[in-house]
């Protein structure tokens, strides 16, 4: 069959209102960009005339401002699920203009299989190369590209240059049967390679291939400072502690990291421990920091769902792909995130956190309880299943006013019960093997800033101290109410609650 190659505004008249598309990509990298440039002229056309035009989304993650960014600012998203971090999406959201659903990323490719979620009417897949019997090589992430391909009933491939040739091979693409036919993913450590390098499609659902030359619209996050660094020598201390005691064996195990500049500075200092020795990662994003520990041979191996890295760094591992090829695998979602291989591999997991509360509940996606900040992501895919699952954050943010160490969280991610460690510069709070009262002494000795220790225990003071989980109800979210009075939970005064 003969591919047939069309302008992006040509793919993005395919798409009419009411449609869902299923995007490739996982964060910027591998994601849809020319067509979804030209779907958002579309929309203020047909606004313009007084039509409606909007679109259901179903992606990996995040995308790029090319995507989530111009259909949010053209309203043209009616629906969108997973994971996002766009600016002008989350102000959408937050305004109440789109239908945004939250969920686990491991489950994002298995619910629209399973028809939770509706139709997938047009796949739109980056690549970097397309042949004529379908085969569809990706570039720089998996996502739930396998499966929107065989869900949607017409396939637009965007053929993107800046992505080299090299790629292929990278990838390791495998979906799992349905329930009641479903059999166990058979990784058994993070080099294993249990798929094909391509997606296999019915060519005959190729409509067009839209020939780009876009580079991925990488984020870069800020640089490691004292307090960033500390935290990560805080979790490098504790994993070597861990180690001495046996509770690590020592020839350590799979690490998963979240995404940002205190993600960085963890494995930057666990990289940097030389009583640590060389190990892998099995996660769902790789960033610099990672390539970087790869070529100094301080990471074995780096298995993930998603290159999210900076042009230039991705560039570098395409140039150097002969020495990366045997060094990183990229898979689907589903498989990167599965809950199962998380917990055969014994991933030690490290998320960062909004906030936590003194018992050890963690809020990983909502400021105030209420606004949405970018959705929950794979965290609670490791956390749940790590052999230790720990959470970072600063002990306070905007100059010291708000505490993320609090009597109750304002929005609940993660509960109690999967949280092993919460560490922020102050310290670290070990809970595993801890009733309530000894994980909120734990938090506030070794986690809380010293402006907020005495305003915590003052707290406790207002609970019979006799209860399971001990809680005065009436003042559970008073630093928050305190936040939103005057601007500064430092304010909180108890004996309004007594």
């Amino acid at each position: 069959m003969t591919l047939n190659y069309i302008s992006a505004a040509e793919a993005a008249s395919l798409i009419k209102h009411g449609y869902n598309i299923g995007l490739s990509g996982f964060t910027p990298a591998g994601t849809a960009k020319a067509v979804t440039a030209e779907l958002a002229k579309i929309a203020e056309a047909e606004h313009a005339a007084g039509r409606p035009f909007q679109i259901g989304i179903f992606t990996g993650a995040s995308t790029g401002d090319s995507c989530d960014g111009v259909l949010s600012r053209a309203k043209a998203i009616r629906y969108r699920a997973p994971y996002t971090t766009n600016t002008d999406f989350r102000k959408a959201v937050n305004n109440g203009e789109i239908s945004y659903n939250d969920i686990h990323l491991s489950q994002m490719a298995q619910e629209l299989r399973y028809g939770f979620m509706g139709k997938v009417d047009v796949a739109i897949i980056e690549a970097c190369e397309v042949t004529e019997d379908g085969k569809i090589y990706l570039t720089a992430a998996g996502g739930i590209a396998p499966t929107v391909c065989r869900l949607a009933d017409k396939i637009i491939v965007e053929l993107n240059a800046a992505h080299s040739k090299a790629a292929m091979g990278l990838h390791d693409v495998y979906e799992p049967l349905d329930p009641p036919c479903r059999h166990e993913i058979p990784i058994y450590k993070p080099s294993d390679r249990i798929g094909s390098t391509y997606i296999q499609v019915d060519p005959k659902k190729i409509v067009g291939v839209v020939e780009t030359n876009w580079p991925d619209e990488a984020r870069s996050f800020a640089a490691s400072d004292p307090l960033t660094d500390q935290i990560g020598r805080n979790v490098a201390d504790f994993l070597v502690a861990d180690m001495k005691r046996g509770i690590i064996p020592p020839t350590f195990l799979p690490l998963q990291s979240g995404v940002g500049n205190i993600a960085n500075a963890v494995l930057s200092a666990l990289g940097h421990e030389k009583t640590i020795p060389a190990f892998e990662m099995y996660t769902e994003v790789i960033q610099n920091s990672v390539i970087g520990l790869i070529r100094e041979g301080r990471i074995k191996f780096g298995s993930a769902c998603s290159l999210t890295v900076t042009n230039d760094c991705l560039q570098g591992i395409y140039d150097d792909m002969d020495f990366f090829r045997d060094k990183l695998v990229l898979r689907p979602s589903e498989i990167s995130n599965s809950p199962e291989v998380v917990r055969r591999l014994g991933i030690i997991s490290i998320n960062t956190a909004i906030e936590a509360d003194i018992y050890g509940n963690v809020n990983s996606t909502h400021i105030g309880g209420t606004r949405m900040m970018n959705g929950i992501g794979g965290s609670g895919d490791f956390t749940r299943n790590a052999y230790i699952s720990i959470f970072t954050c600063p002990s306070v943010a905007k100059e010291g006013r708000i505490s993320a160490i609090v009597p109750m969280v304002s929005h609940h991610d993660h509960s109690e019960h999967d949280v092993n460690v919460i560490v922020t510069e102050q310290g670290v709070a070990d809970l595993r093997g801890k009733s309530p009262k000894e994980r909120a002494q734990a938090i506030i000795e070794h986690c809380v800033h010293p402006d907020y220790k005495n305003i915590l225990w003052d707290y406790l003071k207002l609970t019979d101290g006799k209860a399971q989980t001990p809680h005065a109800i009436q003042a559970a979210l008073g630093m928050h109410a305190e936040l939103a009075k005057s601007g500064d939970m430092r304010n909180t005064d108890w004996s309004l609650y007594a």
